[in-house]
């Protein structure tokens, strides 16, 4: 897996202030997208051991919330592998912080009904996972007054609470 950037005091992707990872690889192809150049799956730098610890110090901090995980796209076969080393060893060290993902994908159509079944990975990194923003950004539902999303089809969802439940809960924020 590369990855495009990983930023160390992110505000934007989440509650709080958050170490995020911008993965590269997408096939979404958004119109207007705000990170095309990430639709590469080889943009950027290969992300390895050294990346992970990079990321793991960065959020040893008190005033970090967690991890933001976007792109490219997260929920890509290839992107799930490679991020699976990086969420199991946060929530082994943090695990009152919280991780946050933004995918195209929609959450049951796409997660739940199909990779979920498709790929052993998925299911394991949405464990992980306590908030997911689901759905591709539409240029036509563009808001820049949405709190967390760039248009207004996309939801925020509480993982936990739609596993524990079997039906998508939506996240207040």
């Amino acid at each position: 897996m590369y990855y495009a950037d990983i930023k160390k005091a992110d505000v934007a992707n989440g509650v709080g202030v958050r170490v995020s990872v911008f993965v590269s690889g997408c096939t979404h192809h958004c119109k207007n997208c705000f990170n095309e150049q990430a639709w590469d799956f080889h943009y950027g730098n290969e992300f390895t051991e050294k990346e992970i610890e990079k990321v793991i110090n960065l959020m040893n901090h008190s005033y970090v919330s967690g991890l933001t995980l976007l792109g490219g796209e997260p929920f890509e076969h290839t992107n799930q592998q490679g991020l699976l080393p990086l969420v199991r060893k946060v929530k082994e060290k943090f695990p009152d912080k919280n991780i946050w993902c933004y995918s195209g994908y929609t959450f049951e159509k796409d997660i739940i009904n199909k990779m979920c079944k498709e790929w052993k990975e998925t299911p394991e990194l949405l464990s992980y996972i306590d908030v997911l923003v689901d759905g591709e950004f539409q240029e036509d539902k563009k808001d820049i007054k949405l709190k967390f999303r760039g248009s207004s089809n996309q939801r925020i969802i509480d993982v936990k609470k739609s596993l524990e439940n079997k039906t998508t809960v939506l996240f207040a924020v």
